[in-house]
């Protein structure tokens, strides 16, 4: 039988929200959570203004099936007032997997309204694969390079092969990773790749950290975890595979060791890719 694979959590998937909170794959199993209704938006905090702003759309989630999109504030969901995020869940939450429900959301100062059909609750790594996988990279923002030259936006390494890795100090398969990731940098990093690793610790801690194990890619810490929220990082190492044209074609969660050779492969299929057409 496989090995799970090795990994430390982190914080609550900003992907999940719409539905209370999200533990662990063995605890969601244990708490039936994938039987339970998901509409798939992460909700921002609370204003003094009607409804719910919207914060975050899933990728093929019945939200965004239902035309639901990010800005916009829902003010109703069954025919209940909502006002806050809470108003929401609960709201939900008293339908169940396969019921349609109707939303009433504000968008650009008009009232619209929208029929969701509700999905079963997917695991955070599922969620985290839908919304990435196929979809261009988020731009990364509120970020500081703390070693080596990171690269200024996603934008900026267009034709380049990038390995994002969401890293902590403290995260012990994170250290496994990092050599098997410098590793690569070196094979391949004339060929086209570049590693990136980013953490939301702080500049000093991760500099130090960066120095005494010679990582060999650049270093950057998120100084506010804008970007490790819009990728929708719930545990730790979380590694971004994306390709030339700025597309995620993979994420991999955690550390299995024996993937080590499908990664390293991964890498070469998407290296030999043409490049994309120049601006």
């Amino acid at each position: 039988m496989k090995s799970p694979r090795w990994r430390s959590f982190v914080l609550m998937s900003t992907l999940a929200v719409g539905l209370g909170c999200i533990a662990g794959p063995r605890e969601a199993r244990a708490q039936g959570i994938d039987a339970r209704p998901w509409l798939g938006i992460a909700m921002d905090g609370e204003a003094k203004v009607l409804g719910v702003r919207v914060g975050h759309v899933v990728r093929g989630s019945p939200a965004e099936r239902a035309g639901l999109r990010e800005g916009d504030r829902i003010v109703r969901v069954a025919g209940a007032t909502t006002s806050r995020s809470a108003d929401v869940m609960r709201a939900v939450a008293a339908f169940a997997v396969g019921d349609s429900i109707d939303i009433g959301f504000e968008r650009g100062g008009q009232l619209r309204s929208a029929k969701a059909l509700l999905a079963a609750f997917p695991s955070v790594d599922e969620m985290l694969r839908m919304d990435l996988v196929g979809a261009f990279a988020p731009t990364w923002k509120g970020i500081e390079t703390v070693s080596g030259v990171f690269p200024p936006s996603i934008g900026s390494l267009r034709g380049r092969v990038v390995l994002l890795d969401f890293w902590a100090t403290w995260c012990m398969p994170c250290r496994v990773v990092i050599p098997k990731l410098g590793a690569l940098q070196a094979r391949y990093g004339a060929q086209g790749l570049s590693v990136l690793g980013m953490s939301t610790e702080t500049a000093q801690d991760v500099a130090l950290f960066a120095q005494r194990v010679a990582m060999r890619y650049p270093v950057a810490i998120d100084k506010a975890a804008e970007t490790t929220r819009s990728y929708g990082v719930a545990s730790l190492p979380t590694l971004v595979v994306i390709d030339k044209r700025g597309v995620v074609r993979d994420v991999a969660i955690g550390y299995d060791s024996s993937e080590d050779e499908r990664l390293d492969s991964s890498v070469r299929a998407l290296l030999a890719e043409p490049a994309p057409p120049s601006d």
